[in-house]
């Protein structure tokens, strides 16, 4: 499961191809693993960081469900970050959501803290419309209604075209997404550029201690790079940039998120695969 969070308040889903073979694995349907998962947060000293000087933080989520029952999600990151100009801060930023299995449904609610201040809440559904275009419904900040026109998907949906595009032999996927973050008013315009598969077996050695299982030694992963770009703002630069390992079944490892001003490393140290339902879809 990927892991996008705009709460930090810095900004905290086909090419024709050549071969039978090619084609029936794209088509192979995508099954993503329940699984919950601890990442510990670092400072990326790869990237220079404009006032943060050290940082340090947990991600802990836990992801269940199936294509037939639906997706949900408990997410939690809490991320210090501080520096000589800027002080010190905690961001405590929590979510909750369930995917309808066939993509036409999204719940989420978002709770996010700075400090001291006061709990920022944002809570909605969204729903695919029958004739196109997404409709949502906010019960907080405040009540308030809102459409968007055209093609989207939500999160678990979007996961699911990456993973498809990457066995594809694709090598970039843009798409719109919707996941409720910021005000709950927010699309995104996602581009996600796909890197070489990396074999079953193959460099085993550099994978995280979690992932070092006869399970996932036998799993094809790719590296991608996901970036989110705010519909409409016509800014050239994203808002946000995630890079991770993404594997077949939809677990993420070699995380790095980048802020713009600043990026941090998320190293898992946690996994748990979850008991699978029988769905067959």
């Amino acid at each position: 499961m990927t892991i996008r969070n705009a709460s930090l308040g810095l900004c905290l889903p086909l090419v024709l191809l050549g071969a039978a073979t090619t084609t029936t694995m794209a088509q192979e349907r995508v099954v993503l693993v329940p699984h919950r998962a601890v990442y510990e947060l670092m400072l990326d000293p790869a990237k220079p960081a404009k006032a943060i000087e050290n940082a340090k933080g947990r991600i802990a989520f836990d992801f269940t469900g199936d294509a037939c029952e639906g997706y949900a999600l408990s997410f939690r990151q809490v991320t210090e970050l501080s520096g000589s100009e800027t002080g010190a801060r905690v961001i405590d930023a929590r979510t909750n959501s369930f995917e309808g299995g066939a993509g036409e449904s999204f719940r989420f609610k978002t709770e996010t803290q700075v400090s001291e201040a006061p709990r920022e809440i944002v809570d909605g559904t969204a729903t695919q419309g029958a004739s196109g275009g997404m409709d949502v419904a906010l019960k907080l900040p405040k009540a308030d209604t809102h459409r968007f026109e055209g093609k989207a998907v939500f999160p678990s949906a979007q996961l699911k075209a990456a993973i498809q595009a990457a066995r594809a032999g694709d090598r970039t996927m843009s798409i719109r997404m919707f996941d409720g973050s910021d005000d709950g008013r927010q699309m995104f315009e996602t581009l996600s550029v796909i890197g070489r598969k990396i074999e079953a077996g193959d460099a085993l050695d550099k994978v995280e201690e979690p992932l070092r299982t006869p399970d996932f030694a036998r799993m094809a992963r790719w590296p991608v790079k996901m970036s989110y770009f705010k519909e409409s703002t016509g800014e050239q630069t994203p808002s946000y940039t995630i890079s991770f390992d993404l594997y077949e079944n939809g677990v993420t490892a070699a995380v790095r998120m980048d802020y713009g001003e600043f990026a941090l490393k998320a190293a898992l140290t946690r996994l748990d695969l979850l008991p699978m339902g029988a769905c067959a879809k």
